[in-house]
């Protein structure tokens, strides 16, 4: 069976990179109605240049349009739907029943896939989603695998489950959370979080007005809101056979780097799900692959129904690996050129990042130069622009990483 690894793609460099690292789709937002408004993004002449790349690819482009809507979200709303259709999304994402019920009136041909904002969380509203027009159901993360197998049950055989697979996880029940609202009024729900669940606070005994008692476990304190992150990498087996058919990374807020690991990663490991699913059979290399970009502790969320404590005992995100620069052209004689990302020198040992059989394959930087022809021994101006020799082929879009102490 085929399945969809679906990824994040927050600007041009991130779908691009996504799509080469073996993304089936991605999902992304033009400048309103998308819940990552702090995410670079897309215009409509971006959203339709790379709709037609996505399909160039083979690929496919799904656009969010997942804000739990207020009145005044409407207006202009209805043209951007059919824009959508004429550009030939393959799909929107929406939460909103008011939003939903627009796009069946005004784009009736256009794919609706319901987003986990919505917190379809039983087979029951999952079916009256699919009777409003939603051909996909993107389930609340609140699900354990025996649940989604009912769902899946329940539901019509056309009807499209998908779910994530990794990536960070809101505290609130699937997303849907107030606190940023309250405390800085940036509405999560449109679009506007600042992770305000990421900060360090005090609790307060009512009585003693005024003295604020940190929960201390570390020197960085206690940080009771912080989720860890999902990681069902070991058990894709365990979602295809509870019906999952599209595996959704989140990160529309990450870097290059992150979408490059994460993707490669699940597209190797669901290769060889879909090549023999009767042989699978998880391996620890891959979570350890995994660590290599920015990550919090792993966790399995509710999918095996043992409900793993999300509570983290630090914030602060950690990486085995560093982004050190990306192939922007191919290995001509011995060198391929790349886009510096953090500083590197000439003796260094470097590692490959790619999607060939070049993957982890190992060098020492030795000559490069930089655009004028000038040896470079210290690799520090950002995004400069090098010839580096290495001993193997390289193709563009390949990415270059140095293992750190973390």
């Amino acid at each position: 069976m085929k399945f969809e690894l679906l990824a994040p793609a927050g600007d041009k460099e991130k779908l691009e990179t996504a799509f080469y690292f073996g993304a089936d789709a991605c999902y992304f937002a033009g400048k309103k109605w998308g819940l990552r408004a702090f995410s670079e993004n897309f215009n409509d002449n971006e959203l339709q240049e790379y709709i037609d790349y996505a399909h160039q690819l083979g690929k496919k482009a799904y656009i969010t349009v997942n804000i739990q809507a207020h009145n005044e979200d409407f207006e202009g709303l209805a043209d951007y739907l059919k824009y959508l259709y004429k550009i030939k999304a393959d799909a929107i994402i929406v939460s909103d029943a008011g939003i939903l019920s627009l796009a069946k009136q005004v784009v009736p041909k256009l794919p609706v896939h319901l987003s986990t904002q919505a917190c379809a969380s039983n087979k029951y509203s999952a079916k009256f989603w699919a009777d409003a027009g939603a051909k996909r159901i993107i389930l609340a993360r609140e699900l354990s695998l025996t649940e989604i197998k009912e769902i899946r049950d329940y539901l019509p055989p056309e009807i499209e489950l998908e779910a994530f697979v990794h990536g960070a996880m809101c505290i609130s029940y699937s997303g849907r959370c107030l606190l940023s609202n309250y405390l800085c009024n940036r509405d999560s729900n449109r679009g506007q979080c600042v992770q305000a669940c990421r900060w360090e606070y005090r609790i307060q005994e009512v009585s003693r007005d005024g003295e604020g008692l940190e929960i201390q476990e570390d020197n960085r304190g206690t940080y009771i809101l912080n989720s860890k992150d999902l990681c069902m990498v070991e058990y894709l087996d365990k979602m295809a056979e509870a019906g999952i058919t599209s595996f959704k990374i989140e990160g529309r807020m990450k870097s290059p780097f992150y979408v490059a690991t994460v993707i490669n990663t699940y597209r190797r490991v669901l290769d060889l799900l879909e090549k023999n699913p009767k042989k699978f059979k998880a391996k620890p290399e891959w979570k350890t692959e995994l660590e290599n970009c920015s990550h919090r502790k792993f966790t399995t969320g509710f999918c095996l129904g043992e409900h793993d404590r999300e509570c983290l005992e630090s914030s602060t995100p950690i990486s085995k690996s560093e982004f050190i620069a990306i192939v922007t052209a191919p290995t001509k004689k011995g060198y391929c050129e790349v886009e510096q990302r953090n500083r590197f020198k000439v003796g260094e040992e470097l590692e490959i990042l790619s999607p060939t059989n070049t993957f982890k394959k190992k060098f020492i930087v030795g000559e490069m130069f930089d655009e004028q022809g000038n040896l470079v021994v210290d690799a520090l101006r950002v995004q400069q622009k090098l010839k580096v020799r290495v001993p193997f082929r390289l193709n563009k879009g390949d990415i270059i990483r140095k293992t750190t102490s973390n």
